[in-house]
């Protein structure tokens, strides 16, 4: 019973923690994502929060201010690729994501 009450007790503080962390500035500048010769660029302004990938990007870059991060799935969730500020990567084709 005692590890029970323990056990609530470190995830409501945990929970309480998160609540206070300090929540992060959207990234300043642009994400421009390239797809194919046909089309035009995708670019994403002073991007926040999770947005999902075009079904056929080829290529993101990242002139924002902070770091980047790119995702296999349209969710923002599981492991990840960070591209800095500056630079650029191949993305996965189909359902990626990033988040700035």
């Amino acid at each position: 019973m005692r590890t029970r009450a323990a056990l609530v007790s470190l995830i409501a503080a945990g929970s309480m923690l998160g609540l206070a962390a300090p929540a992060q500035a959207a990234a300043s500048g642009d994400v421009v994502v390239f797809s194919t010769e046909a089309q035009p660029l995708d670019v994403y302004r002073d991007p926040a929060g999770c947005r999902q990938l075009p079904t056929v990007a080829h290529v993101l870059t990242n002139q924002t201010d902070g770091p980047v991060r790119i995702y296999g799935n349209p969710f923002c969730l599981g492991p990840s690729l960070v591209v800095q500020p500056g630079y650029g990567t191949h993305v996965p084709g189909g359902a990626g994501s990033f988040s700035a």
